[in-house]
């Protein structure tokens, strides 16, 4: 007996020293490729339109070729999975997964607007355990561990707290965000951010109090920002209230809504008695 607990003791000591120096290279990793993504920022890019109708750039592509460089050497075993990269089923039978979104926001990247991020989780068995995400031309990095919480540069930061609902403090988009209005008036909104990834940690820092993901999300807008939001003291599920899983052969999700946890459980209660049509 006493083996096992002392196997267990050094298994528990090994994932902690795993789970660190994973957390360095995450940081190191992002933080040269938002200087990368920054430094072609509002210049001449070759881009194009993949799929219906998602843009991308040869800046996503070389932010995501760094990306791919820095993390895959330094941990060979690990899955990946991102939006600029060819699938690889391979991921699905690792127990540890990059998910990552070198611009989460391209639209409004090659518009000049900043609402644009560098968006990375590590995911173990379906759930993040590392979180990382970049807005380079403010200088913010959110930063997460499971069970540690959350950070923006290296201060502690909270979702906020109580269940009201304040309009303008609520981010998504509109058709769902007045479903929750009651009131006959018009719903005044927060402004627009065009980067779901940067939306939701916004609710993690508590300048927004609930932010919302229309359907057909990917597992790359949202893996990072999730761990973000929980490690805040906030939640963030489908409309169900059901936990939204990662690295599944299918990466495309339904509607989500992040929020503090009281907000949160209020908004989902609403939407089980009003359901989406």
């Amino acid at each position: 007996m006493a083996d096992v607990s002392a196997e267990r003791v050094h298994d528990v000591i090994s994932t902690r020293e795993m789970l660190a120096r994973d957390a360095a290279l995450l940081t190191s990793a992002v933080r040269e490729a938002g200087a990368l993504a920054l430094s072609l920022f509002r210049t001449e890019l070759k881009n194009w339109t993949k799929g219906a109708s998602s843009p991308v750039s040869e800046a996503d592509i070389r932010t995501n070729d760094l990306l791919e460089s820095r993390l895959r050497s330094a941990t060979p075993d690990y899955g990946w999975l991102s939006e600029e990269s060819v699938d690889d089923d391979k991921r699905l039978g690792k127990r540890l997964t990059w998910i990552v979104d070198p611009i989460d926001g391209t639209r409004g990247y090659l518009a000049g607007r900043e609402d644009w991020c560098v968006s990375v989780a590590l995911v173990e068995d379906a759930t993040p355990v590392l979180a990382a995400v970049f807005v380079p031309v403010s200088d913010e990095f959110f930063f997460a561990v499971r069970g540690q919480g959350a950070t923006l540069n290296g201060v502690s930061v909270a979702a906020a707290t109580g269940a009201e609902l304040d309009f303008p403090r609520v981010a998504g988009p509109k058709p769902l965000v007045e479903r929750l209005n009651a009131s006959t008036g018009d719903t005044v909104l927060h402004p627009r951010i065009g980067s779901l990834a940067l939306r939701l940690c916004r609710v993690a820092h508590g300048s927004l109090d609930a932010a919302f993901a229309g359907g057909q999300s990917r597992d790359w807008d949202l893996a990072a920002a999730n761990l973000i939001v929980q490690e805040a003291n906030g939640n963030m599920t489908a409309l169900s209230g059901d936990t939204i899983l990662y690295n599944r052969r299918e990466v495309t999700h339904g509607v989500l809504v992040a929020a503090g946890r009281d907000r949160h459980a209020r908004i989902v209660e609403h939407f089980r008695n009003h359901p989406l049509p």
